[in-house]
């Protein structure tokens, strides 16, 4: 060919199919092989692209560069390189342990969530060389005549050139849960959900057949725009940057706090090596080794709990951005709805409830129905209605007129039986059934049928009109039925359908509410139908914007109008993430809840992406979690979970903060002054390993109501003030310990360093018990595998001293006098602490916590 083709336009179902097929130089009759093959070079498969996959290297490497691992890291490093193996050994295989758990979870997690995926379509029949073949997806090109029928999975975008009593579910494109007819014609919308005479990847053929144009492939779908988020990278969310940020805090206090002592150290003509030895076990002591174990862990364990409740976590950082969520988006159908569509309402002639139509309607359903789906909603209502009834013919259903008939012989009579659109039956019929009794039907009654079925569809209800005529017995059974039987009909009544919120979704919504979630609805379906569910749930619907209003905004307008309004109607896919992108550019937590291929962006975007196993693949693939129930109690529940695991974490860095922190700052401050060390540099990492064990047992621990009634939020101004209460706190004590040991008992540079162990050890595991609640202590108890290893912990640091053992480190037996004196200090600190934790708790007016329980 001279001229290679064109590009379809992105609104193909614009232009005729004579114009498209200028466009794509082909012609009507299809393509050749030769061509075929051409075209497939030229455009590329008919796939999308897969999401790259990180290797296990990659992921380890992506691990290690955060700060507090490469603080970790380079510890460990000098701590080996300064003669401490022991302690070096310790702290490398912590930071291995807790990059291993996360890789093989977040693995895990990807497998299984692959093993979820679903192919859109293996083989389509498409025209080649004069004769339909079936050829794999794949080698589809643009230029094909392509022929899908019912139960087909619809293989590319395409314009159809014929059709035949043809509906596509498309749900998963627009979120439109009822079939759509199809037909060839120009549509002069721009909104993909309108177009009856396009074809759309990824859709599902419900009933007839077609022949359509194929335009785009691959990316150059619907679906393959969708997909190719999936190639995108991956967003850092919030509680990635949050630990980040807490890293980058935590390295710039310890580089700080080294040089300064170090450098003194050098002034002070102290000797070299014991000042850097000294200063890298202060580096060590001051490090939270145990934090990417405990987050880890705790993750890890909401992991587990959630898999208990059919979630599948794909990403564990995924659990504690659900619980930081403000505001939760999602679609319509299949999370909201049941994605099936079932009978509201059977009313006669005069709009009064009546089974009649609807009996009526499932027996047509039953004896010569195309079985979609309001054909299954009838046969649901009355499965019984064709008992004692026999089929004599059947007309089908004739898209052009919108009805079809079937004429059926019962006990004692024959019916003609007539469905369809309301407008094309009323138009048919001359009389109506009131109260048992067959009356004329003027224009004024037709008139106010059609009144009553616009009635019907303001509340989001669709109607098909049912009919009926007796036909004498002498009828001739051998003359099919035609479009003239199809006269002089009794008008029996409307039958409305729905696709009902399901039962749970006012409470769960409700209780998102309660615990600080907003619910918005972001819907490809017709704004009536979106904002009727919206009542229905017990959500604002006062105001409804259109996706056509949403391109007319500015993305500052937008974020502005995302403020006030719940309910979005007509959304296209790239609209979704819109949306979602100017709720976080306001401050939001924003997660999305969504099972189509329209999902995907928004899925992608949004701080948290919930899909749900019976979603599409590339929506599943686009989510940090699956859930296996599609319920929105289940969000509920992994909010709390997110919450729960947040603030267990946060408890190991309250804990860090209120005593850590202090004792090496007070050990710092005390060795510029003392002739001797406070503490060895063995004694220090020590002392940080027993501590660092004494917490072991909190990603088990208890989390009171109160804590998980408000998002979570990662305040790093609340951490400082936190600090900077309780750390002065422990100083002030440390300083009064050196004090009576050096001027009241006059100890010895051993018996110093040991009984500051010992309370060093003391108060910084016995405060725990006051610190990981706001209420008192033995009011809120621990879980037992916290009380266990801090416990612990403490009765080793308390009788190392006592045993041979100590001695390695440098420990004395203490004297009784010095052991009273500390335990009457280590009193008083834990009556202090728990009398000025609740300043340190405290948090200004309309913040959301993230530091109570």
């Amino acid at each position: 060919m001279a001229h290679a083709p064109q590009a379809a336009s992105p609104h193909f179902w614009n232009l005729s199919a004579q114009a498209l097929c200028e466009q794509l130089q082909c012609g009507p009759d299809g393509l050749s092989d030769t061509e075929a093959q051409a075209r497939l070079a030229r455009h590329g498969p008919n796939a999308d692209a897969p999401p790259q996959a990180r290797g296990l290297l990659a992921a380890i490497g992506r691990r290690l560069r955060e700060p507090l691992s490469l603080i970790l890291l380079g510890a460990g490093v000098v701590s080996v390189a300064t003669g401490d193996g022991v302690g070096g050994g310790i702290i490398v295989t912590i930071l291995g342990l807790s990059i291993g758990l996360d890789t093989v979870q977040e693995g895990r997690a990807n497998r299984a969530a692959e093993m979820l995926r679903r192919a859109v379509a293996l083989r389509a029949e498409v025209l080649r060389d004069g004769t339909f073949r079936q050829v794999p997806v794949e080698a589809v090109v643009p230029g094909d005549v392509m022929r899908v029928r019912a139960g087909d999975i619809i293989a590319a975008d395409a314009l159809v050139l014929d059709s035949e009593a043809f509906t596509a579910g498309e749900a998963a494109l627009t979120g439109e849960p009822y079939p759509v007819e199809k037909r060839p014609g120009v549509v002069t919308t721009s909104a993909a959900g309108e177009a009856s005479n396009a074809l759309f990847r990824g859709a599902v053929a419900q009933t007839g057949e077609a022949r359509a144009l194929v335009v785009g492939t691959g990316r150059n779908t619907l679906f393959g725009a969708a997909a190719a988020v999936l190639g995108e990278g991956q967003e850092v969310s919030a509680f990635q940057r949050d630990m980040h940020a807490f890293g980058l805090v935590t390295a710039r206090l310890t580089l700080a706090l080294v040089v300064v002592v170090l450098a003194t150290h050098m002034l002070f003509g102290r000797p070299v090596l014991e000042s850097l030895m000294f200063a890298v076990a202060l580096a060590v002591g001051l490090t939270p080794e145990l934090l990417p174990m405990i987050t880890t862990v705790t993750l890890s364990r909401g992991a587990l709990r959630m898999a208990g409740r059919k979630v599948i976590v794909k990403r564990l950082a995924a659990i504690h951005d659900l619980g930081a969520m403000t505001v939760l988006c999602t679609d319509k159908t299949g999370t909201l709805t049941s994605a099936e569509i079932a009978l509201s309402r059977s009313l006669d002639a005069a709009g009064q409830n009546s089974p009649l139509a609807a009996r009526l309607g499932a027996m047509a359903a039953s004896l010569g129905g195309d079985r979609g789906a309001l054909d299954a909603a009838l046969l649901a209502s009355h499965p019984d209605a064709s008992q004692g009834w026999t089929l004599l013919q059947r007309h089908a259903f004739d898209f052009n007129r919108r009805l079809g008939s079937v004429w059926a012989e019962g006990p004692h009579e024959r019916l003609l039986i007539v469905k369809g659109a309301p407008e094309a039956v009323l138009a048919l019929c001359t009389r109506h059934r009131l109260g048992g009794e067959v009356q004329p039907l003027g224009d004024a009654g037709r008139a106010e049928g059609l009144q009553r079925v616009h009635a019907l569809a303001q509340e989001g209800l669709r109607v098909v009109a049912v009919a009926s005529r007796q036909r004498a017995d002498a009828a001739d059974r051998a003359i099919p039925l035609s479009s003239a039987d199809e006269t002089d009909l009794v008008f029996e009544g409307l039958c409305a359908f729905a696709d009902p919120a399901k039962p749970t979704a006012a409470a769960a919504i409700a209780r998102l509410s309660a615990a600080g979630v907003r619910l918005k609805i972001l819907s490809g379906d017709d704004p009536i139908v979106v904002q009727r569910l919206a009542q229905q749930v017990g959500l604002p619907a006062d105001r409804v914007l259109t996706g056509a209003d949403v391109a007319a905004l500015t993305d500052d307008a937008l974020a502005v109008q995302a403020q006030s309004v719940d309910i979005y109607a007509r959304l296209a896919p790239d609209q979704k993430a819109r949306i979602v992108r100017a709720l976080q550019s306001r401050g939001a937590v924003a997660g999305f809840l969504g099972d189509g291929i329209n999902d995907a962006p928004a899925l992608k975007v949004a701080d948290i992406g919930l899909s749900v196993e019976g979603a599409s693949g590339v929506a599943q693939a686009a989510a940090d979690m699956i859930l296996l129930a599609s319920d929105l109690e289940v969000v509920a529940d992994g909010v709390e979970e997110g919450r729960r695991t947040f603030v267990n974490i946060l408890k190991y860095v309250r804990m860090g903060a209120s005593s850590n922190f202090g004792n090496m700052l007070s050990m710092a401050v005390a060795s510029l002054f003392l002739p001797f060390l406070p503490m060895l540099p063995t004694q220090i990492l020590l002392n940080n390993l027993l501590y660092d064990f004494s917490e072991i047992g909190i990603p088990l621990d208890t989390v009171r109501p109160e804590a998980i009634a408000r998002p979570q939020v990662w305040d790093m101004q609340g951490l400082l003030r936190f600090a900077g209460t309780m750390g002065p706190l422990s100083s002030l004590f440390d300083l009064a310990t050196f004090g009576g040991l050096l001027w009241f008992f006059q100890a010895t540079p051993e018996e110093f360093r040991t009984l500051w162990f010992m309370e060093s050890m003391a108060t910084q595991i016995l405060v725990i018990f006051i610190i990981r609640t706001r209420v008192r202590p033995w009011r809120d108890l621990p879980h037992p595998a916290l009380a266990a290893s801090s416990l612990m912990a403490l009765l080793v640091a308390m009788v190392l001293p006592f045993t041979p053992v100590g001695a390695w480190f440098g420990f004395v037996v203490p004297p009784a006098d010095m052991l009273a004196g500390m335990g009457a200090l280590v009193l008083v600190y834990l009556v202090c602490a728990q009398w000025l934790k609740a300043r340190a708790l405290a948090w200004p007016a309309g913040r959301a916590t993230a530091l109570t329980r």
